[in-house]
């Protein structure tokens, strides 16, 4: 089997995570979650997460430059037969680039899934989740997508003129959502 390398990208709330800990779950293909590592972050009590923390709750992306930095340090670090899923990253056209320039520098050809939801989706389920599990930057559901309109939308059509795109109805069960996925790889 050719080695994997997978993003999972869209709206917040879409079902990222979920999808990416399903294929995982089905493939033993290691997950690298740009939440947890900034979440992670954001609990350290450094200038850098208190930052953090703050523009998390304030449902703020981070800036490219320190998302680029994460992704970076664990893609290079990857054995040439590690297949890997990504989720949550390239939510700007600069990370986009970075990602797209470093997967071509060391050959490696990824699947970028974009799991389309509508804001209305959106705002259900982030409600709900923020009811189930109380994270803060669920309180800005409206913030959260104002800033993927203005900086992650433009990276869904870098990567469908880059011919890397492969979308996915989000609007499904999780189950169905994950073997449309699993379709699209032949798994």
């Amino acid at each position: 089997m050719k080695t994997r390398t997978i993003f999972f990208i869209g709206k917040p709330g879409c079902g990222k995570g979920t999808q990416a800990k399903l294929l995982s779950e089905k493939t033993g293909w290691r997950v690298i979650s740009a939440g947890d590592q900034f979440r992670a972050i954001a609990s350290e009590d450094t200038a850098l997460g208190h930052k953090v923390r703050s523009d998390v709750d304030a449902g703020l992306l981070m800036p490219y430059w320190l998302a680029t930095y994460l992704y970076l340090k664990v893609f290079f670090s990857l054995s040439s037969d590690t297949n890997v899923i990504f989720d949550g990253f390239n939510r700007e056209v600069k990370e986009a680039e970075v990602v797209i320039d470093s997967l071509a520098w060391i050959n490696r050809k990824p699947i970028i899934f974009y799991i389309n939801v509508s804001d209305e989706e959106v705002i259900k389920r982030l409600t709900k989740r923020k009811e189930i599990e109380g994270r803060a930057d669920d309180s800005a559901i409206g913030k959260r997508l104002q800033e993927y309109q203005e900086h992650s939308a433009p990276v869904i059509e870098k990567f469908r003129a880059e011919n890397m795109l492969v979308e996915i109805n989000g609007e499904q069960s999780p189950e169905n959502i994950a073997k449309d996925i699993r379709a699209s790889l032949n798994i």
